[in-house]
């Protein structure tokens, strides 16, 4: 990330990025793919209304992950590993917390949440179940964003990677025995989603503190010595120089999941099968945004381990490095998508394709292969901003993103019919990647000072 060229750093550091995340989101197309598959539409259509609101979890839980990300890299950068230790610690240990308070509030409160999103009757008590023991699952599925964070700051991507794909066969296998063999219903696609997770976290811990230990010559042991461990577990200074790029990356990483979940109830009117349609169709639509997600991560450990470094000039090589394979990524996903839609849609949609459901889904893929290439520009362009821990501006880019895309889908629905709720997806990607490129081009972001002493 400081010394190969700016474009070979970002593609040898994204591609496990994008493969990882692709496995990430394979958790939940492998869902959907049996649901549908071995339980029907309506199981479908459950699986997608509890679905829009655990995706905003996983996009806080990744949104949490790059709070850390930023000031551990930028120690990283700088080479002072004994407060990088710190904020290890720091984050884990912040992150169990919080995700066990959310976890909680969520598994008391979902009948109200799904009230409140005007689920549809005939697979309310589906999606409930699904969503509870969703819920349940919650410190999993955080403490590993987190940890995968943790290596990525560190400049190693492939750990995560190989994490995920032990536990994304693990998560179908799962799904297969617990659906075809136990008979368990959608319920069995959530709780097979939580125990991969778990093992996942439990390799994870023992993969970080053997790499620490190797790479420091430090003991990077759980237990330690009395005077070792004063401000060693939890410290305060740091967790708010985390809090500053967390919160708001939270909003960022949820932004589109928290529009969605809004959005949710707009669909909703529309009936079952419209509700089916649409969730096949955002399992596609959430595969083809992760490599432009991805690179916006890069950018994130790129930005902060060089700003640690004090090298700025070459953040600015690598965002146009990282423009020329946005565009790139783009024009490949028009491609796929031209030339495979309809049989994407049917590892989702069992009925033809006259079904209302499978049109929903390829009309709403039609529209929005031409513009992919948007949400890459405003990644990249968020991702200078977060990884300089320079977030006020991009707060105001991606709420203006959450408010465009909620306000004109809620107020048109009722003249365009549910194309509404497609219309305004890139309308607010432009208008929030333009903002936040007009205030990296002026430089104004890398006067912050994130790197606090614990």
């Amino acid at each position: 990330m400081i010394k190969d060229p700016p474009g070979k750093a970002l593609l040898f550091f994204a591609f496990p990025v994008i493969l990882g995340n692709l496995f990430q989101q394979f958790y939940q197309m492998a869902d959907s793919v049996i649901v549908g598959q071995f339980l029907g539409e309506k199981a479908l259509a459950a699986v997608g209304a509890s679905q829009a609101l655990t995706t905003v979890f996983v996009m806080a839980a990744i949104g949490s992950g790059m709070g850390a990300c930023v000031v551990i890299a930028g120690y990283q950068g700088a080479g002072r590993p004994y407060q990088l230790r710190i904020a290890v610690r720091t984050a884990l240990t912040g992150v169990l917390f919080f995700s066990i308070m959310i976890s909680l509030a969520g598994f008391l409160t979902g009948r109200k949440i799904l009230y409140a999103l005007q689920t549809p009757g005939d697979i309310f008590e589906d999606a409930l179940g699904y969503l509870k023991i969703y819920f349940l699952g919650l410190p999993f599925l955080f403490l590993y964003n987190m940890l995968s964070s943790v290596f990525h700051a560190l400049g190693d991507s492939r750990t995560p990677l190989y994490l995920l794909l032990v536990s994304s066969a693990l998560n179908i296998l799962g799904d297969l025995f617990l659906i075809c063999s136990l008979q368990t219903g959608i319920a069995g696609t959530a709780a097979a989603t939580v125990a991969a997770q778990a093992i996942s976290v439990t390799a994870g811990l023992l993969l970080l503190k053997r790499a620490l230990s190797k790479r420091y010559g430090m003991a990077y042991a759980v237990t330690l010595k009395k005077e070792r461990c004063k401000g060693l577990c939890f410290s305060l200074p740091v967790a708010k120089s985390m809090l500053k790029v967390a919160l708001p990356s939270v909003l960022q990483q949820s932004v589109v999941s928290i529009g969605g979940l809004l959005v949710q109830g707009v669909v909703n009117r529309f009936g079952t099968a419209a509700v089916a349609g649409y969730t096949a169709g955002s399992r596609i639509e959430s595969i083809c945004i992760v490599p432009m997600i991805a690179m916006g991560n890069a950018m994130s450990t790129f930005t902060a381990q060089n700003l640690g470094a004090e090298r700025p000039g070459r953040v600015r090589k690598g965002y146009r490095a990282a423009a020329g394979i946005i565009i790139c990524l783009g024009a490949g996903i028009w491609v796929l998508l031209f030339l495979l839609q309809r049989p994407l849609l049917s590892f989702f949609l069992k009925e033809g394709i006259e079904g209302k459901a499978f049109l929903t889904g390829e009309e709403y893929l039609s529209f929005l292969m031409f513009f992919f290439v948007l949400i890459g520009f405003k990644a990249i362009s968020d991702g200078v901003l977060r990884g300089a821990g320079d977030m006020m501006v991009f707060t105001i880019a991606n709420l203006l993103n959450l408010g465009i895309r909620v306000a004109f889908a809620c107020l048109m629905a009722g003249k365009l019919g549910i194309q509404a709720v497609w219309i305004a997806v890139p309308a607010g990607w432009a208008v929030n990647g333009m903002i936040s490129f007009l205030y990296y081009r002026s430089g104004k972001a890398f006067q912050k000072k994130i790197l606090q002493e614990p």
